[in-house]
């Protein structure tokens, strides 16, 4: 019995450092065919980004502050796919499933970091379209860099702050339950779920932080569009590019936001979500906003498809 006790005292000890994401590991052979599918969609995001950033640096008409912000959107909707997406296809194909404890905790800081940014850069948007109707004989001087800072600096203190501190706290949990998570990659609660002891902190953390920044920024964004809309109606003007812009940047943080708060509050409400269910919602929070984002501001704005069919029609008639 003694033996017993100390052995029982000497697992309570024990604390992983290195985790096994056994994502869709049900689908058994057919697992190895999600290679394609999300193969593809990083290369479609990767591609389209990477598009996006070469034309808003070449292209001297597309150097205003707006596309300046598109141009920082698509710069980190490169990087987020990357923190997650390779470690899965190589996962998929050769079962390389097992990550340690530090490189867990980098990769759920890089994901929600970045992430954080893409609402933020929303938030940023909708300042601009606000400064650019609302207060368009002073758009430039409160879109001077020395001005709009007064706007940056407080998002990214609180991006900063709370995401070091998710990770921070996650990092001294000690790992005794198990070492396999049932996910292509590592998420923060996916992890403190391992965790032995009491997580309650940690779980409502967590969830604090998703709602003070995404749920913080689609409430400041909605209200700057509720403004906008009412200026523009009030005014009479011509409206159509305006309220375009506005329900396109409204759609793409309420798409973002419910795969977030779907995929956070899975694990923490009884649901009827299989594992692979819930897998992919994740899978897709990183991913959707990444792929869709160039599209939709390629493509929806005039001014980037004006310039990228001039820049393919120039390409096209140079000598061979």
């Amino acid at each position: 019995m003694v033996l017993s006790s100390m052995q029982d005292l000497s697992a309570d000890n024990v604390s992983f450092t290195t985790f096994k994401l056994n994502g869709f590991y049900s689908l058994g052979e057919w697992r190895r065919f999600l290679f394609i599918p999300y193969f593809f969609i990083l290369l479609l995001s990767t591609t389209s980004n990477c598009i996006l950033i070469y034309l808003i640096m070449s292209q001297r008409a597309l150097h205003s502050p707006m596309f300046v912000l598109i141009g920082v959107m698509a710069i980190v909707d490169v990087f987020i796919p990357m923190f997650s997406v390779p470690h899965m296809l190589l996962n998929f194909l050769f079962d390389w499933n097992q990550i340690s404890l530090v490189g867990c905790l980098i990769q759920i800081f890089c994901i929600h970091f970045f992430g954080s940014y893409q609402s933020t850069l929303l938030l940023w948007m909708a300042l601009d379209r606000f400064f650019a109707i609302c207060r368009p004989l002073s758009y430039h001087s409160y879109m001077q860099m020395s001005n709009f800072m007064k706007f940056i600096i407080v998002p990214v203190f609180r991006n900063i702050i709370l995401n070091v501190a998710v990770v921070s706290l996650a990092g001294k949990l000690n790992f005794c339950m198990r070492n396999e998570m049932d996910h292509c990659f590592c998420e923060h609660m996916g992890l403190v779920q391992l965790a032995c002891g009491d997580t309650s902190f940690n779980n409502l953390f967590g969830l604090v932080s998703v709602f003070v920044i995404l749920a913080a920024d689609f409430v400041f964004i909605t209200v700057s569009y509720v403004i906008i809309f009412a200026s523009v109606m009030k005014s009479g003007k011509s409206s159509m590019k305006a309220i375009n812009t506005c329900i396109t940047h409204i759609i793409v943080m309420a798409f973002t936001l419910i795969f977030v708060l779907t995929a956070f509050l899975s694990y923490r409400i009884r649901n009827n979500f299989s594992v692979n269910s819930h897998t992919f919602i994740s899978t897709m929070y990183t991913l959707i906003p990444s792929c869709f984002n160039p599209i939709i501001y390629g493509v929806r704005t005039k001014e980037i498809r004006q310039q990228f069919l001039k820049f393919f029609y120039n390409v096209k008639v140079l000598p061979h």
